[in-house]
């Protein structure tokens, strides 16, 4: 059993259930696993679902991510992303050699929302970021796959530009390692 599971059965079953305490175990497990991170192809890097196409690749990259939601989207996200990008390869043990085959993510935030927007009337909390990000080979310059990532918290311990930065990274990430032959953890 992996730390994860045990600090959350800890927590639920000294949670009881009651609304209070419910909220605080729901809180509690928003702390363990941070905020969500999904992503959607549109152009898909292979015709199968888990493909290894990005196998010869050694490195990849955080190149540009632009604003394109009319400057609303605040400018520490991009120093955060470009953190939590690197700390989420390590997680998934994906590459990161100096020398090789480089593999460069950019991609354009489309929609930038924080705690108080309208979405929260009819979600409840909730913070996200949507970008539109590509997967660009360095040498031919060729865009081998295009998705929607997003970034989501809707849990109040994981509100803020870092943690929706946070929830990108994992987003990105998931989707590079879908296609990707990551090594088995120890």
């Amino acid at each position: 059993m992996n730390t994860r599971t045990i600090l959350l059965a800890a927590m639920l079953s000294g949670a009881g259930l009651s609304g209070g305490c419910f909220t605080a175990a729901k809180e509690g497990y928003g702390v363990v696993t941070g905020p969500k991170g999904v992503y959607s192809q549109i152009q898909p890097l292979a015709a199968t679902a888990r493909s290894t196409v990005l196998a010869p690749y050694s490195r990849f990259e955080l190149g540009e991510f632009s604003d394109g939601f009319a400057g609303k989207t605040p400018p520490a996200l991009f120093a955060h992303l470009r953190e939590q990008f690197r700390r989420q390869l390590a997680e998934r043990r994906l590459p990161d050699n100096s020398t090789g085959k480089t593999l460069l993510v950019r991609g354009t935030v489309i929609y930038y929302e924080g705690v108080g927007g309208k979405a929260d009337v009819v979600l409840g909390e909730i913070e996200e970021v949507v970008a539109r990000v590509e997967l660009v080979d360095v040498a031919s310059s060729a865009v081998l796959g295009t998705a929607i990532c997003v970034g989501r918290s809707t849990d109040r311990v994981n509100i803020g530009v870092e943690r929706k930065a946070d929830g990108l990274a994992k987003a990105i990430t998931a989707w590079i390692a879908a296609n990707y032959p990551v090594p088995p953890k120890d």
